[in-house]
């Protein structure tokens, strides 16, 4: 029972991820990769699409368009995190706490 009650609460919050980064469609942002081992990979974008399970970043690259992809549960995890620039300010996009 305790278990079915934590799916529905992660399942509730990365849905909340999701509606968050939804309004954001189009908008810059800068995204910051932890890889492991002390390593990061910030990069700058534009948040391109939502969909169900993944969301998508088209980067800003001098020769190619390139486009990363994410899932919900990376920024759930805190393996990505996703600053959101906006006319007012930065909103930094995580995973609800408490």
């Amino acid at each position: 029972m305790i278990e079915k009650v934590i799916l529905m609460a992660t399942k509730d919050v990365l849905a909340e991820i999701k509606q968050d980064l939804d309004s954001f469609v189009g908008t810059r942002v800068k995204l910051k990769s932890f890889k492991g081992r002390n390593r990061v990979v910030e990069r700058e974008g534009v948040l391109e699409r939502t969909y169900p399970n993944i969301f998508v970043i088209k980067l800003d690259e001098k020769r190619t368009q390139r486009r990363v992809s994410f899932s919900y549960t990376d920024v759930l995890t805190e393996s990505v995190e996703l600053t959101v620039f906006r006319d007012d300010g930065e909103i930094k996009i995580a995973a609800g706490r408490g």
